[in-house]
C-alpha cells in the first residue's frame, strides 16, 4: 500500500514530465497552462523541491510554451507557500528573462517586477537583488535588457549599501556603450525611472552621463526613446538640470536628421515649455526653443508638421498675448495654408488656446480658406473630422461670421456623397449649432433651408430632411416642430420611394414624444394608419411599431 501511495504522489509530475516531451506543441502548451492544478495536487513543498526545479532544468520550447510557462509563475507565490518563499521563483523566472524571444522576456520581467513586491526587504537583498545583478552583467544583450526593467522595482526598497552597489555597478553595466541598441532603448526608460528615485546630487553624476550620451545615440531608435520620455525626464532631474543639460538636448532632438525623432520632440514641445523654471521660462521658449519651432513649420515631413501643429496653439496660453500677435500668429498662418490636410486639421481642432489669448477674428480670414478645402478634401475621415469640429468653431467665430462665411458649407455636408457617416454627423452638427445659437436662429437660418430639401429629385436628399427634422424637434421644441416641421413630414408619406415613407413613419415615431396629444390624436395617428396599410412590408412594419410605441392604437 506504501508503495502504492508513492506511486500516486509521483503521479501528476510524471504526466507533466510525459507531456512537456510529446511532440505535439498545443499539448505541451495546455500542460503549462495546467501548472497551478498540478501544483496544488503536488503541495507547496513538492512544488519548491521538484516542480520548479525540473521548470527551470528543461527552458527549451516553442515561444508559445515558455510565453504562457512565464505569465503562470508570475502568480505562483501561494503556490510555493506564500510570500517566505516567493523566491523559489526566480531561477526559472532568470532563464526566460534571457530568451532571445522578446515576448517572452518581456513577460518574465513583468512577472519578476509582480512578485519583487511580495519579497520582503530582506529577501529582496539576499535573492532578487542579486539576479538582477547578473542578468546586467551578462554576456547576451537578451539579459541586459532584461535587467532595465528591473533596477526601478528593486531600488527603492534595498538598504543604502546595496543602493550604492546598484548605482555603482549594476546601474554603468546597462548602459555600457558596446551594448545592442535595444539595450539602450531600454537603458533611457529605466534612467528616466531611476531619476525619479535618486537624490538630486546623485543626478548629475550617474543619470546625466548616460542621458547626454542616449540624446545623441548612433541609433535613431535610442534618439527618438529620449524625445519620447523628455517630459518624464524633465520633472525628473528639475530645473537645474534642465536649463543647462534639457535645453540644448532639446534643440538638438527638434532638429534630428531623422524625421520619427524630430516628430516625437515636437509632440512635446508644448509640454516641455510649460514645465520650464517659471523665472526663465519665457527667455529660454523665445531663445532657444521658438527658432526650432519656426524651421519645423516648413519641414519637409508631414508627420512632424501635423505633431507640431497638433501641439503648438498651446504656446499662445504660455507666451502671452504680445508674443503670440508678434511671433506665433505668423505660424499658425502658415500652418494653415498648409498642403497637408492633418496639419490644417490639427491648427483648427486646437483653436480655443488661441481664442483664449487673442480672440480668434485675428486667424478668421485664413481661417475660411482652410475650413472650405478641409471640407472637401478627397478623405473623408478629414471631411468628417472639420465637421465634428464645426460646433466649437462656430461658438468661437460668433453667429454673424457663421451665417456669412459657414452656413452653406455646413448645408452642403447634408448632402454628402462620399460617406454616410459624414450626412449622420452633418445631422448632428446642426442639432449642436442649434443649442449654441438658439431655436429662433434655427427657425429663420436653418430650418427653411432643411425643409426645402424635402422637394429634392434625390429620394437620399430627402430621406436626410426627415433625419434632420429627427434631430432638431428636439432641440427647436414644440412650437417650431408643430408648426413648420410636421406639416413637411406630412406631406412626405405619400413620397413615391417606399425607403422615405418608412422614414416618415420612424419620424413620427422619434418627434411624437415633442408634440401635445391632441396633436398626436388628431393629425399623426390618421397618417401613420394609413402608411400601417402600405403595399410595402417595411412601410407597414415601422408604421405598426409607431403607432404601438406612441400608445396610438
Amino acid at each position: 500500500m506504501a508503495g502504492a501511495d508513492s506511486d500516486d504522489s509521483l503521479y501528476p509530475i510524471a504526466v507533466l514530465i510525459d507531456e512537456l516531451r510529446n511532440e505535439d506543441v498545443q499539448l505541451r502548451l495546455n500542460s503549462i497552462k495546467k501548472l497551478s492544478t498540478i501544483a496544488l495536487a503536488l503541495g507547496v513543498e513538492r512544488t519548491r523541491t521538484e516542480l520548479l526545479p525540473f521548470l527551470t532544468d528543461t527552458i527549451y520550447d516553442e515561444d508559445e510554451v515558455l510565453l504562457a510557462l512565464a505569465e503562470q509563475l508570475g502568480n505562483f507565490t501561494m503556490l510555493v507557500g506564500g510570500p517566505e518563499y516567493v523566491h523559489c521563483l526566480l531561477p526559472p523566472l532568470e532563464s526566460l528573462a534571457t530568451v532571445e524571444e522578446t515576448v517572452v522576456r518581456d513577460k518574465a520581467v513583468e512577472s519578476l517586477r509582480k512578485i519583487s513586491h511580495e519579497h520582503s526587504p530582506v529577501d529582496l537583498e539576499v535573492h532578487f537583488e542579486p539576479l538582477v545583478k547578473r542578468l546586467a552583467s551578462g554576456d547576451w544583450f537578451t539579459s541586459r535588457t532584461s535587467a532595465c526593467g528591473l533596477f526601478s522595482v528593486c531600488y527603492p526598497r534595498v538598504s543604502s549599501t546595496v543602493k550604492a552597489e546598484i548605482r555603482l555597478n549594476s546601474f554603468h553595466c546597462v548602459y555600457v556603450t558596446s551594448a545592442g541598441d535595444s539595450v539602450r532603448l531600454l537603458a533611457v526608460e529605466a534612467g528616466v525611472s531611476i531619476a525619479t528615485l535618486l537624490p538630486q546630487e546623485d543626478l548629475e553624476a550617474l543619470v546625466m552621463p548616460t542621458l547626454r550620451q542616449a540624446a545623441e545615440d548612433k541609433s535613431w531608435r535610442v534618439r527618438y526613446m529620449v524625445a519620447d520620455k523628455f517630459s518624464d525626464l524633465q520633472k525628473a532631474v528639475g530645473p537645474e538640470i534642465t536649463k543647462n543639460d534639457l535645453v540644448p538636448a532639446f534643440q538638438n532632438l527638434l532638429k534630428d536628421c531623422e524625421a520619427e525623432v524630430r516628430a516625437a520632440a515636437a509632440n512635446k514641445v508644448k509640454e516641455f515649455c510649460e514645465n520650464l523654471p517659471e523665472d526663465s521660462r519665457e527667455t529660454i521658449i523665445m531663445t532657444h526653443i521658438l527658432p526650432c519651432v519656426k524651421e519645423l513649420v516648413s519641414d519637409t515631413n508631414q508627420h512632424v508638421k501635423s505633431a507640431l501643429a497638433s501641439v503648438i496653439m498651446g504656446l499662445s496660453t504660455i507666451l502671452g498675448k504680445d508674443n503670440t500677435i508678434e511671433h506665433l500668429l505668423p505660424l499658425f498662418l502658415a500652418q494653415l495654408k498648409d498642403e497637408c490636410p492633418e496639419v490644417r486639421l490639427n491648427i483648427i481642432s486646437n483653436l480655443d488656446c488661441v481664442n483664449e489669448v487673442i480672440g480668434i477674428r485675428q486667424l478668421s480670414q485664413s481661417l475660411l480658406p482652410a475650413i472650405v478645402e478641409l471640407a472637401e478634401d478627397a478623405k473623408w475621415r478629414v471631411r468628417l473630422a472639420i465637421i465634428e469640429y464645426m460646433p466649437l468653431l462656430a461658438g468661437q467665430l460668433g453667429v454673424e461670421f457663421f451665417d456669412e462665411k459657414l452656413n452653406s458649407l455646413c448645408m452642403a455636408w447634408l448632402v454628402d456623397h462620399g460617406s454616410c457617416y459624414n450626412v449622420e454627423a452633418a445631422t448632428c452638427n446642426l442639432m449642436k449649432l442649434v443649442e449654441k445659437f438658439g431655436a429662433e436662429w434655427a427657425q429663420n437660418t436653418i430650418v427653411p433651408k432643411v425643409l426645402g430639401m424635402a422637394n429634392d429629385p434625390n429620394y437620399l436628399h430627402r430621406m436626410t430632411t426627415l433625419f434632420c427634422i429627427n434631430a432638431l424637434s428636439e432641440v427647436c421644441g414644440q412650437e417650431i416642430t408643430t408648426k413648420h416641421m410636421l406639416p413637411v413630414v406630412f406631406k412626405m408619406s405619400n413620397d413615391q420611394v417606399a425607403n422615405v415613407r418608412f422614414n416618415v413613419a420612424k419620424s413620427l415615431q422619434k418627434i411624437g414624444p415633442v408634440l401635445d396629444s391632441n396633436c398626436l390624436q388628431t393629425e399623426v395617428k390618421p397618417v401613420l394608419e394609413k402608411l400601417a396599410s402600405d403595399q410595402d412590408m417595411d412601410v407597414k412594419y415601422f408604421a405598426q411599431e409607431a403607432i404601438s410605441v406612441l400608445s396610438l392604437a
